[in-house]
This record gives C-alpha cells, sequence and structure tokens, in this order.
C-alpha cells in the first residue's frame, strides 16, 4: 500500500511539472495565454487553493526572466498606463466575483471578444493605433483588471491593444511581461495575506522551477521566429480561444 501511495504522488508530481512547462511555453512565446491552461489542468491533479498561487507565483518567474532578457523591448509607457487601469479594475472585478451575475457578464465578454478576433481574421479592414491612445490604454487596463480580478484572466484585452499597436511578436511578449510582473505581484500578495501561500505551493513551486526557466528560453526562440501577420494570427485565433473557453464556462455555470 506505501509503494501505491508514493507511485500516486509522483505521476500527480509528473503532470504538475508537465503542465506548468506547457503552459511557461506558450506563455513565453506568445506573451500570454497560460491561463488557458494552467489553473484548470492543475485543478485535475491538485487542490484550486494550491494551483491557483502556484500559477501566479509561476507568472512572475517568467515574467522577472523576460523583463530581464529584453527589457528593452519593453513599451514602458504603454504598461504604466496598463497597469494604473487596473488598478482600477480589480476591485470591479472582486465585486463581480462575489456577485450573481458572473454567468451573464462572462457570456457577454465572450461574445465580445470571439467578435473582435473573427473580425480581425476575416475583415478586410482591422482596427489600428499608429500611436498610443491614453483612453485605449486606460481602458484596456481597466477591463484587464476586471477580468484578472474576477475570472484570473488579464491577457485578452492587453492583447487587443497589443493587437491595434501592430506590435512586433518580441515587443509584445516583453511589454506584456512588463505589466504582468507587477500584476502578479500584487495577486501573489493577496494570496499571502489570505493564507493560501502554503508549503504545497512553495514545494510544487521549487520542483517545477527548471522547467519553468526551460520552458521561458524555449518560448523565446520560437518567439523571435514569428514574424508580422503570421504573429497577428496566432493572437487572434489565441483570442477565440479564450472567447470560447468563457463561453462554455458561462453556459455551465463555472468559474
Amino acid at each position: 500500500m506505501p509503494l501505491a501511495s508514493e507511485m500516486t504522488i509522483d505521476l500527480i508530481t509528473l503532470c504538475v511539472l508537465f503542465i506548468v512547462f506547457i503552459a511557461t511555453l506558450i506563455r513565453s512565446a506568445f506573451g500570454f495565454g497560460e491561463a488557458l491552461i494552467a489553473v484548470p489542468l492543475l485543478a485535475f491533479c491538485i487542490p484550486l487553493s494550491v494551483a491557483a498561487p502556484l500559477a501566479v507565483l509561476v507568472s512572475i518567474t517568467v515574467a522577472a526572466i523576460v523583463v530581464v532578457q529584453d527589457w528593452k523591448k519593453i513599451h514602458l509607457g504603454s504598461t504604466g498606463w496598463l497597469v494604473l487601469g487596473s488598478l482600477f479594475g480589480i476591485p470591479l472585478g472582486l465585486l463581480l466575483l462575489m456577485s450573481n451575475h458572473q454567468r451573464v457578464v462572462k457570456a457577454a465578454l465572450a461574445v465580445i471578444i470571439m467578435t473582435f478576433s473573427a473580425y480581425s481574421l476575416i475583415g478586410r479592414t482591422r482596427l489600428e493605433l499608429r500611436r498610443d491612445s491614453r483612453a485605449w490604454l486606460l481602458a484596456c487596463g481597466f477591463c484587464a483588471g476586471v477580468l484578472g480580478g474576477a475570472y484570473g484572466m488579464n491577457g485578452p484585452p492587453l492583447v487587443v491593444y497589443g493587437a491595434m499597436r501592430r506590435w512586433s511578436a518580441q515587443h509584445f511578449r516583453a511589454t506584456l511581461q512588463g505589466y504582468f510582473l507587477p500584476a502578479s505581484v500584487i495577486g501573489m500578495g493577496g494570496y499571502w495575506l489570505a493564507g493560501l501561500w502554503t508549503p504545497a505551493v512553495t514545494h510544487y513551486y521549487l520542483l517545477s522551477l527548471p522547467l519553468t526557466v526551460l520552458g521561458v528560453f524555449l518560448g523565446r526562440a520560437i518567439n523571435h521566429r514569428l514574424r508580422g501577420e503570421v504573429f497577428l494570427r496566432y493572437l487572434y485565433f489565441g483570442l477565440a480561444s479564450i472567447g470560447v473557453l468563457l463561453l462554455v464556462q458561462a453556459i455551465r455555470g463555472r468559474l
């Protein structure tokens, strides 16, 4: 019996490590998207109270490495305004999380995201911002804060802004990590205050750290091979996937 127990623990650990690696690879290559993989799949292996803070710790690590690697490619002004907007959106997201309207709002967001993605993929003319717009930055940052506070998915509004600005793959990856680093640190502070940074979280984080670092560097190599319209199409397909996931969750009544 003890042997079977040890085998189970080993299999769970291997699954956690594999999920963290794949999520990190996607995040490093495209700048976002790990929310589709990390927490939902980790929750099948370990308690959600462990999976969520573990994902945030990994997010901090990925963002920190990318910022050190490519800090010259970060649009600092854009990042600052996005973070500022998020600070106003997070409280609303937390209120939404505790309200009875999550399904309706999530379904509405899903439809908006899918509509924007479909229009960008098949439309003849795409929305484009030739220079930074403070109004768009604050609006996208605010929406990112709402989504982050309510569902842990900050990414979609940031992707929308980066796509409209036509950032290159390298600038897109670096700028989003410039946003995610402070946002994730704030989020981890919340988990710590709530008593959710437990020894189990630290255990899985330390075990996954080598694969996290490997995933960041492999993702960077993939990112540097992405160019122009091909990269934008990947972004729109990623956004559409997030929209579909949100809609399915809304219909099934799950957060």
